[in-house]
């Protein structure tokens, strides 16, 4: 295997709209990529161990500081990430990956959910990603917060739990697919304002499903050597862009 992998080569003093997302391998190693939507290159990355709120906070301080302007964020809404872009860069619109919160919100609710609200709240959800106007999108708002106050004391239906010895919700699913839109809300529909930040995360998903591929054909590498082949993978990846 080559050598130390150069450095990457980034799109200073231009306009760049980031995907940020993070991904794990075997042995502890979890790749975090900073990559523009526009140019189609990884500006930045960081091999570590999990994502945590001091290394974002630097990679994005790292960033501006190469004079890489950030024209918009978009990531799955990971609390460190989040709190890292609300420290050192505030003003830059964020992007909430819709097909994460589709995802999870599907996951939560079942195929078949047993509750009145939660076949409505499923349906509502599944209409997400149709949503392509500003029309559209209060239209969308209406119907979720519709729901939401007809629901509001299904929602707010407290049990007690034995096990803890405290009460907690009695819908604990509906009402954390609840809880995920309530908060996301203010930051799901910023692609409609500027069509070149991107509605989803799915780009860097296809990313690495390919980098993780390649790297399945290596197996038996050690954790040093496997963080040298991500590192040529992304160099190599940014020369084709």
């Amino acid at each position: 295997m080559p050598g130390k992998a150069p450095r990457l080569s980034y799109s200073q003093n231009k306009e760049v709209y980031l995907l940020i997302d993070g991904t794990y391998f075997s042995n502890e190693i979890c790749l975090v990529v900073y990559r523009d939507n526009i140019f189609k290159q990884t500006q930045l990355y960081r091999i570590t161990d999990g994502e945590h709120y001091e290394e974002l906070k630097e990679d994005l301080e790292n960033i501006l500081n190469l004079g890489i302007k950030i024209g918009g964020i978009t990531c799955d809404g990971d609390k460190s990430l989040l709190k890292a872009i609300r420290k050192v860069c505030p003003k830059v619109p964020v992007q909430r990956c819709l097909v994460h919160i589709q995802r999870m919100c599907k996951i939560w609710l079942s195929a078949y959910p047993k509750s009145i609200a939660g076949f409505e709240l499923r349906e509502i959800v599944c209409k997400i990603h149709f949503i392509d106007n500003e029309i559209k999108k209060q239209y969308w708002i209406k119907e979720f917060l519709d729901w939401s106050e007809k629901h509001k004391e299904f929602l707010n239906e407290k049990s007690y739990i034995q096990e803890t010895g405290r009460y907690w919700y009695t819908h604990k699913m509906v009402r954390r697919c609840f809880s995920v839109i309530r908060k996301a809300l203010p930051n799901m529909f910023i692609f409609l304002q500027n069509h070149n930040i991107p509605k989803t995360t799915n780009v860097i998903k296809s990313f690495f499903g390919h980098l993780k591929g390649n790297l399945n054909i290596h197996r038996g590498l050690t954790k040093s050597r496997r963080k040298k082949f991500i590192q040529w993978y992304l160099f190599y990846k940014n020369l084709k862009s």
